[in-house]
């Protein structure tokens, strides 16, 4: 009697640091959902996890990489802010014929900065491995993320092996013979310049809960290194170095202009840098929001801008 051997076992011994997508569930309208994938791992980690929502098709769609927020502390994958539907999200998205990957990633007191970057560029080099699999054109891949996820979106688009200091920021987890360079960047009221918000005020915590400062924590424990490990965590440092001929993908940034948590002025300063570099950047503000768009009249239109942008860009 013969035994196959498990999926992850195929791709050679000793097996790697990530698994294959195991077969989709397809749902009644088409869309075929990979649900809970290993994209990377790391002795002493949890499994790195995303979800790939397909829409229905037999040619392969373009990929947009969801990046949560969370302060960098909390999060998940499976839940856009609560003032974003899922089903809003997720249908925009696979409405206008994209696929969505969602991803987790290390939480700064898991493991501090740049662990999250070199997640979500694991992410982007797996979906690029498996691009066959899932269904998505490896040529074709954005990113979007809100708050903490946003900033991580700015970093995925600026920051590469080649770019002055990108190869401490490329990291070695996961899939590491692909690319994780994207065409298209969605940022949402993201950081972009850490060192100023060190000293930022912070909205007081519920009644009898502790909160950490999620901008010191990001950075970790050395704090003499903090304004150090802040200017390498801000993106607006490689939108500023962009010397070498090449120009970032093109960004739409939206932003509360009464964010008392990030303020609105941060993506103001990576549009400029952004502009400056040659790069093609919307700024669009919100006006009245605060955060995660709290306040906002009507969060579809904002939605819907996001999912026309991608898809303009990550067309054939």
């Amino acid at each position: 009697m013969t035994q196959s051997l498990p999926a992850e076992l195929d791709l050679g011994w000793p097996p790697p640091p990530y698994l294959a997508p195991v077969p989709p569930v397809v749902g009644d309208d088409g869309v075929r959902h990979f649900a809970g994938v290993t994209y990377a791992s790391t002795p002493g980690y949890r499994p790195r996890l995303l979800d790939a929502h397909v829409p229905t098709g037999s040619d392969p769609v373009p990929a947009v990489v969801w990046i949560h927020g969370g302060g960098w502390l909390e999060g998940d994958r499976r839940y856009p802010p609560p003032t974003v539907p899922v089903e809003l999200l997720h249908g925009a998205a696979l409405g206008a014929g994209l696929a969505l990957i969602c991803v987790d990633y290390r939480h700064s007191l898991e493991a501090p900065f740049p662990a999250q970057l070199h997640d979500v560029k694991a992410a982007i080099r797996y979906v690029r491995r498996f691009a066959d699999t899932l269904g998505v054109d490896p040529d074709r891949i954005g990113v979007w993320g809100e708050s903490a996820g946003g900033h991580l979106a700015a970093l995925a688009g600026l920051v590469g092996p080649d770019t002055p200091g990108g190869e401490a920021l490329e990291g070695t987890t996961g899939v590491r013979d692909q690319s994780s360079g994207v065409r298209a960047v969605v940022d949402w009221y993201g950081v972009s310049e850490l060192e100023s918000l060190l000293s930022h005020p912070m909205p007081p915590p519920p009644p009898g809960a502790e909160y950490p400062n999620p901008f010191t924590a990001l950075l970790g424990d050395s704090t003499e290194q903090w304004p150090t490990l802040a200017r390498a965590a801000s993106p607006v440092t490689y939108a500023k170095e962009v010397t070498d001929g090449t120009t970032p993908p093109p960004f739409l940034l939206a932003h509360g202009t009464v964010d008392g948590l990030v303020p609105y002025s941060q993506s103001e300063v990576l549009a400029d840098a952004l502009k400056s570099a040659g790069c093609e950047v919307t700024l669009r503000p919100v006006d009245g929001a605060d955060h995660i768009f709290l306040g906002a009249p009507d969060v579809v239109p904002i939605v819907n801008e996001a999912v026309a942008f991608l898809a303009r860009h990550l067309a054939a």
